[in-house]
This record gives structure tokens, sequence and C-alpha cells, in this order.
């Protein structure tokens, strides 16, 4: 084996190690009673998922997503082409429990409490008691239902069924994360919170593959997407490749004085000889004015519904190097401040002590210096005064 070709097998080995997913000609058809085909769900598809990408499917609904998903977990079998997760079949028994996954519709036992429900998926991955305590408290505090603990799921509205169903998806720390729908029926702050999770799992190495119809948290989240339509992929690549508009330039600065902002706006219409200039004043997103709003409602009253997650699981967050930026909204609405306690009593200064030393220097009896000389010397030659002391001491002549 000559040089070229050691390098090209390094190569390979390298891209089939960072590979996670690997899709080539996957076709789903759904056949009636009869045998004959009734849908062509999934149709020729061709696409590679690596490792710490998140990952987007988009597209209507009815657009082939969620059978894509459901043959990644090989609950589907693909009527032709090929599928391997982690190098290995989606039906690889070990393969399966390095994944975790969070249906589009919540299947959750009602009559089981939160905490009873995530004791029951750990043990599905044969977890130790206490690890499984250990991450079912962490994972109800992340998902904001640790105060709901105790309530059947049953009870649950859509919302915080959907955030039990995340917890349940994670019990296993997975190394593969697959959400269908994850942010359907959560209000705006649960949403952010699924994003900042989808975020902090990517810097850990995770792979995430995120379903959804709704383009809004795709674009915050995903690195790559591919975009559906009949079953077919239409597009495919990175969002900076899919929505980039060479052909629209945007200038902001801050508030110009009328007289200026004319100049300006004639200059530009002159030179590009057309009137296609608008100018409008930048408004504040609507998903972060809602969570300004929320968190100083929260400093003045309580809710018996869902709340805030701290922040990930401290387990799902081993071997992050740092927090990113913009993500620690959920901190900020629910930790505890944690400034240094200071001491009661500190040091005195030192020129206190001095003085102090001084004054107690002061206070102690002064002993004059003995004369020298025979009276000095002998004991014996005390004062009749020092004598009756000495004898109601007790003391010798």
């Amino acid at each position: 084996m000559n040089v070229t070709e050691i390098t090209k097998s390094t190569t390979e080995v390298q891209k089939s190690a960072e590979t996670v997913v690997s899709i080539r000609g996957l076709t789903k058809v759904f056949k009636d009673f009869w045998g004959r085909p009734k849908a062509r769900a999934v149709d020729d598809v061709d696409f590679d998922v690596r490792r710490g990408e998140v990952f987007g499917l988009l597209g209507p609904n009815g657009s082939g997503k969620s059978t894509t998903v459901k043959l990644l977990l090989g609950l589907l079998n693909p009527t032709k082409g090929h599928i391997e997760v982690f190098g290995h079949s989606p039906r690889h028994v070990q393969t399966k429990s390095r994944i975790g996954y969070l249906p589009e519709e919540s299947y959750l036992y009602r009559y089981l409490n939160s905490r009873e429900t995530l004791d029951f998926f750990g043990n599905l991955f044969e977890l130790g008691k206490v690890e499984r305590d250990n991450r079912a408290e962490q994972l109800l505090e992340m998902v904001g239902l640790n105060q709901t603990r105790m309530r059947t799921v049953g009870e649950f509205s859509k919302g915080m069924q959907r955030r039990i169903g995340l917890a349940q998806a994670l019990i296993n720390d997975p190394d593969l994360v697959i959400l269908d729908e994850p942010t359907a029926g959560l209000d705006p702050i649960g949403c952010r919170e699924v994003k900042d999770l989808i975020v902090a799992l990517a810097r850990r190495g995770k792979t995430v593959i995120l379903s959804s119809h709704l383009l809004s948290d795709v674009e915050d989240v995903c690195d790559r997407v591919v975009i559906y339509y009949g079953g077919k992929i239409q597009a495919m690549g990175t969002l900076k490749e899919l929505l980039a508009r060479p052909d629209t330039l945007r200038i902001t600065t801050p508030v110009l004085p009328r007289e200026t902002l004319e100049r300006v706006l004639q200059v530009i219409r002159h030179d590009i000889a057309t009137d296609a200039v608008r100018v409008d004043n930048p408004t504040q997103n609507l998903e972060s004015y809602f969570l300004d709003v929320v968190q100083k409602a929260r400093a003045a009253h309580e809710t018996s519904g869902a709340q805030s997650g701290a922040r990930v699981a401290e387990y799902l967050r081993a071997g992050i190097a740092e927090k990113p930026a913009g993500d620690k909204i959920l901190e900020k609405l629910a930790l505890p401040d944690t400034k240094p306690v200071q001491p009661v009593a500190q040091a005195a200064p030192a020129a206190d002590e001095k003085k102090l030393a001084e004054l107690t220097k002061a206070s102690e009896p002064v002993t004059p210096p003995a004369k020298p000389g025979p009276a000095a010397a002998k004991p014996a030659d005390l004062s009749k005064a020092d004598e009756k002391l000495s004898s109601l001491l007790g003391g010798k002549k």
C-alpha cells in the first residue's frame, strides 16, 4: 500500500468516525391492505449528520419528516435504501441505548407522576437507583416541573407533558437526540429553554436531529437543514448558505437628524437611480419583550403551573468548557444570588493593633529596677509590712 492509499484510508476512517447518521436512497412507500401503493412518504433521500451537529428536518405537514425519524429509530422498515446510525442498523440494540427520542405526541403513563415516570424510563436503560434519583432530580429542575412532581402526568397540560417528555428523552445521557416537534404546545419561555438546551447539548459533542415546521426555532439553533416537500429533499445546506441575500444591503446607524437623513437618502437614490430605499426604526423582538415582562412578574408573583427551569442538568453539562453567550437567560430567571458572604469580624488594621498593644502595656504594673547592693540582693531583709503580708499568704521568713 503506497502513501496515497494510506492517506486516503486514514481520511475515510476519520470521516466515518465523525458521521453519526448516514442515509442513502431512503424510500418508504405505505401500502393498503391489498398491498397496493398508497403513499410515497419518503422518496430517494440522501444526507449525512455529523457528530456535534444540530441538524434540522423542515417541511410542511405530511412532507415526510416524521416518517424519516421513525425510519432512523428502526420503528419502520424502509422500502428501499440504506440507513446507518453509529455505523450500525437502527435496529441494533446497543445503538438504541445511545439514542434519546421525544416523539411528536407524548406517550406517557397518565397515572404516574413526574418522578415515577423518569424512574420508569431510567429502569429501561438499567440505570442504578442512585443514578436514577440523581438524574431525575436534575431533569425535573431543568424542565421546570420540580414543584409539580407529585401530580400525575394525566393532569398535565400539553406543554407540561412536552416538558416531562423531553426529560425522559435525556434520562440515559444519549449521544444522539432526536426531537420531533419539541416546542409544540410550549409557551415562549419553554421554547427558549428547549433551544438553550439544544445548543448546550451540541457544545458537549452530542448530535441533535430536530424535526419541526416552526422555522424560527430551527433558525435559532440549527447548523444545517434539509427542506422536505412531497417526500423529497428540495433544499439542503447551512443556514448561512440558504438564507444569504447578496442583492440586498442593510445599514444600521444611531438616530440621525432629519436633515442628515435626507442627505443620505438623496445620495443613495442618486447613485442607484431607484426609489426602492426604505427607512424604518428597528423594533424589539417579541420573544425578548415577553421574557422581560415575565421576569418582572415572577419577582412579584407566584404560579402553580410550570416554572422556568434553572439550567441544563449537571450530568448533561459535563465536559462543557464554557457557557455560550446569550443562553443563560434561564439562570438569570431562576438561580439564587451566589455572591460570597463577607465575614462578620475582620482583623484589626496594623495601626489599631499597635495602639492596643501600647494601651495594654501601659496598664500593666511597673516593677522598678533593683538597686545594686546587699539590700536588694537578700530577701531576708524585707520590710516589716512585707513580712506581715508574707506570713498572711503562708510565706516563710
